[in-house]
């Protein structure tokens, strides 16, 4: 008969056992054998900074199961606007103070000329899972797959009259121009980088761009720097339609919102990826890395896609919110934003301004 003592340390040894190998279990077959090591480390750190333009109320579910899976590694969540973040990741990096372990933000220009300057080269065991356009130099990574949508008031708008091309928008308006006086909305492209970007990326997709955003435009705009914004004018009625807005928040809003419709354009979809990255400078680099890892694995996209209402980047998840599923409904028309260099061309000073400029004589603005 075993003594207490020795039940005693016979209990402990089980109950370590048992812990190694939950800890353990949490590691997929397909990472390196050495992945266990980041594991420990990071709960040593105890903490992952996130600096991010992902409502906080979206991101919950992704952040409680990651900290489900990894016990002791707390996520401490910044939410931000696209413009703060960027402005102060920069300061903070310039003096050398605490900071972000990761960026993950929606303004995918904005998020890459960060992590061309700032970025860790960190090749993800999950690499292999990603589309080849939302990966850049093995350090910058999309993480979703965001429709860029119409979205219209269900009770002013009728079925029939919603717009399906960018052109037959611009025709609706034209039709009944005082119907639609100060009734369309968009991003302000001075006060929303998200906006600047997606009409950046409106005019590489069409060469007409100008010429119909005058058509759109010709019945006065509305412009605001938030979806948020956007979606509650256009639910309440205050304005009729809204374009370029990001797709993602507006199903999840129509979901419980009969006032709102969604309609995809199937002349070209643009589809935004929310870009992450760690920082060189990481405090805790390795609760970062567990952190990027569960992002872009099956169970995080999973959870983006499935509770968190964000289409996911990979095309193996349940259900239909993923690169697989939108193909299905939209097939050619839709017209993913690669995560390369090509973001940061009109993050000049000179063609920025340029931009910026044509964009307010065709809008009036």
């Amino acid at each position: 008969m075993l003594r207490r003592p020795q039940l005693a340390a016979v209990s402990a040894a089980v109950f370590s056992a048992f812990l190694i190998g939950t800890v353990s279990a949490q590691v997929s077959d397909n990472y390196p054998a050495d992945y266990q090591q980041i594991v420990d480390a990071a709960k040593k750190e105890g903490k992952v900074i996130v600096y991010s333009t992902t409502d906080t109320k979206a991101a919950n579910p992704v952040i409680q199961d990651f900290e489900a899976m990894y016990p002791g590694v707390k996520v401490e969540y910044n939410d931000m606007n696209s413009t703060e973040l960027y402005s102060r990741y920069i300061s903070e990096q310039a003096s050398g103070g605490n900071s972000g372990d990761v960026i993950w933000s929606s303004s995918m220009d904005s998020a890459l000329k960060l992590a061309v300057d700032y970025a860790m080269t960190y090749k993800s065991p999950e690499i292999s899972h990603l589309p080849k356009w939302s990966v850049w130099n093995d350090a910058a990574y999309g993480t979703t797959y965001e429709p860029a949508v119409f979205i219209y008031n269900t009770r002013l708008i009728k079925s029939e009259e919603v717009p399906t091309t960018h052109p037959a928008l611009a025709k609706l308006i034209d039709s009944d121009l005082a119907r639609f006086k100060n009734k369309v909305t968009t991003y302000d492209i001075e006060k929303s980088a998200v906006g600047f970007m997606l009409a950046v990326q409106d005019s590489r997709n069409d060469p007409n761009y100008f010429d119909v955003l005058k058509g759109i435009a010709k019945a006065g705009m509305v412009v605001q720097s938030s979806t948020g914004t956007m979606m509650e004018r256009v639910s309440s009625g205050e304005n009729l339609i809204g374009y370029n807005v990001l797709g993602s928040y507006a199903e999840t809003r129509a979901k419980k919102d009969p006032g709102l419709g969604v309609a995809y354009p199937t002349d070209y979809t643009l589809v935004l990826s929310r870009v992450a990255f760690i920082g060189k400078t990481a405090k805790n680099e390795n609760a970062a890395k567990l952190w990027m890892d569960y992002l872009l694995s099956k169970r995080g996209q999973n959870v983006l896609a499935n509770k968190a209402d964000l289409a996911s980047v990979r095309d193996d998840i349940d259900g239909d919110n993923d690169v697989d599923g939108m193909t299905k409904k939209l097939g050619k028309s839709l017209k993913p934003i690669p995560v390369d260099k090509s973001l940061l061309d009109y993050l000049q000073q000179d063609k920025r301004l340029e931009f910026i400029k044509e964009w307010r004589t065709a809008t009036g603005k």
